[in-house]
């Protein structure tokens, strides 16, 4: 089993769902035993659609020292008497009130861990549940098997190998997804009230988290998909590779979030040092700090909307609150609290929220998002931000 994620920060069943599992899992972590953390390491933020359905801001409560020993006692108890420690553990989290909280087999931890560098295995869909509890596409990967098969965002998803998923939690789902790759999966859909069927073979996919293009004028667009390994130095490259003095404008619309290593180091790329934003744990107060040598000068736009959570959200913060760049867009998704995992006597893994973190002007985000300076959405949000930067564009 990979180590464990000192923190994590993760929305779980958001707007967007995510066949990141854990990510940050975000994918998108730094490395802790049990129940301990390393000061040295700032947490491993995480964006992942998980369980307990949330269609936008709201902020959770934090689970307690006492909510954790409740969850691996009923775990280990469940273990003592031949029964699963997950499922033991998972009860008591539902309980809790902990909106965040939840648990892992050792399956899905590792998928976590394949997550963390951007690959997992599977068919490259993107899942979300609704109110309804129904299942549904949410994009599907170029070039996947799904892409391939003809699957659309859109399309309700029913059945995985036989398994009805409606109700589940996205995570269940994407573990149902998941698998050695080669092997067929076969998936009950529904799409315009008609249903069918497809088999499609996991593959070994990746995402490149950052992508670059130019615009007239100069002005560079990086596109953060999310925070996983190496994505940080990527940011860095691209900002310096674009033109002398051109605007640049970093999209972290539908961005959920990924590792705080690498959030902060793409923040130092237009920072030299300085507060990038602090979080607590168990009311202790820790820092992150950008490194220095950022480009301070360039003409910067942060382009967001409701799908920017967690990590996401602690880079727009730190450069709104700086000064250092113009928001333009929506209102972020507003996940801003900070989760710790702990392995139980099975082998799985249990997360409860601890606490939260905040802006370098000591702004929390839990449940309030970022509203942006400028207000923008669709496709005039791009053509605004490079407005903003001086370029062509429509709209005032």
């Amino acid at each position: 089993m990979p180590g464990l994620p000192a923190f994590c920060l993760r929305p779980r069943g958001p707007r967007r769902g995510a066949v990141l599992t854990l990510v940050f899992l975000t994918s998108v972590a730094a490395a802790a035993s049990t129940g301990c953390w390393v000061p040295e390491e700032p947490p491993a933020l995480v964006a992942r659609a998980g369980g307990a359905a949330a269609a936008g801001p709201g902020a959770p409560r934090s689970a307690s020292t006492a909510d954790r020993e409740a969850v691996a006692r009923a775990a280990a108890e469940a273990v003592a008497e031949g029964k699963s420690g997950k499922k033991a553990a998972q009860e008591v989290v539902s309980r809790s009130g902990d909106r965040w909280g939840t648990v892992y087999d050792q399956d899905e931890y590792a998928a976590f861990a394949e997550d963390l560098d951007g690959r997992w295995t599977g068919v490259g869909l993107w899942a979300e549940r609704g109110r309804d509890g129904r299942i549904e596409i949410d994009k599907v990967q170029p070039d996947s098997p799904a892409a391939r098969a003809g699957l659309r965002a859109g399309d309700r998803l029913l059945s995985v190998d036989g398994h009805h998923v409606t109700g589940l939690a996205v995570g269940d789902v994407v573990s149902l997804l998941r698998g050695e790759a080669g092997t067929p999966v076969v998936l009950g859909l529904s799409r315009g009230g008609a249903d069918l069927t497809e088999t499609v073979r996991r593959e070994q996919l990746r995402t490149e988290p950052v992508t670059v293009r130019q615009l007239p004028g100069g002005i560079t667009v990086i596109k953060v998909s999310s925070f996983t390994r190496g994505s940080g130095e990527r940011v860095r490259a691209a900002v310096r590779a674009a033109p002398a003095g051109a605007g640049v404008v970093l999209d972290l619309r539908g961005n959920p979030g990924g590792l705080v290593t690498e959030a902060v180091a793409a923040a130092s790329a237009f920072l030299d040092g300085g507060l990038v934003g602090t979080y607590d744990v168990r009311g202790e107060q820790r820092a992150l700090y950008a490194a220095p040598g950022g480009d301070t000068a360039r003409p910067l736009v942060a382009l967001v909307d409701a799908g920017t959570m967690s990590a996401a959200e602690l880079v727009t913060g730190a450069l709104q609150d700086r000064g250092r760049a113009v928001a333009v867009g929506s209102r972020t998704f507003g996940k801003g609290s900070v989760q710790m995992p702990t392995e139980l006597p099975d082998g799985s893994v249990a997360e409860l929220t601890v606490g939260t973190y905040r802006t370098p002007g000591g702004r929390s985000l839990d449940g309030a998002g970022i509203i942006p300076d400028l207000a923008a959405g669709g496709d005039g949000a791009e053509e605004r931000a490079a407005r903003v930067l001086g370029g062509p564009g429509v709209g005032p």
